[in-house]
């Protein structure tokens, strides 16, 4: 599904019932990889509609909740990012739905990719988890963030 070349970021989130995840593939850089300079730190705008789980109904409640035709873009963007003997620590801000908040991410670099994990809540932007059939299926407020990103090193 991923090409080992290319950038995605990656939602992972569950329900009482299963499990899913969402990737987002087609952001673009100008050139082929990001750089890791202080001075050129990514910046990665994300269209809500290019996310994809392969599951139309499922696709649909996912821009539903984050409200698609008002908040049609998320961005990640790197704050600072800074090295230890083994990873890359990074503060990045996430934007989603008009509200921002900040994490620190640790990050390894693995065949030319950077590549971080950050567990987030919906409620971390004031999202409320759909429920479904009543009530009877629930997302939980529980989220993976995955990001992986070439790079110039």
């Amino acid at each position: 599904m991923i090409n080992a070349q290319e950038n995605f970021v990656k939602i992972n989130g569950s329900t009482n019932v299963s499990s899913f995840q969402f990737f987002n593939t087609t952001f673009k850089n100008d050139r082929d990889s990001y750089s890791l300079s202080e001075k050129n730190l990514p910046n990665i705008i994300l269209k809500v509609s290019d996310f994809d789980c392969g599951n139309k109904m499922m696709i649909r409640d996912f821009r539903k909740m984050l409200n698609v035709e008002k908040y049609p873009e998320m961005t990640i963007r790197f704050l600072s990012l800074t090295k230890d003997q083994k990873n890359l620590l990074a503060v990045i801000e996430v934007k989603i739905m008009n509200q921002t908040k900040k994490y620190h991410v640790d990050f390894i670099i693995q065949n030319n990719k950077l590549i971080g994990r950050k567990s987030l809540k919906f409620s971390d932007f004031n999202i409320t988890p759909p429920k479904k059939m009543g009530g009877m299926i629930v997302v939980k407020d529980d989220l993976d963030l995955i990001l992986s990103l070439v790079t110039r090193i």
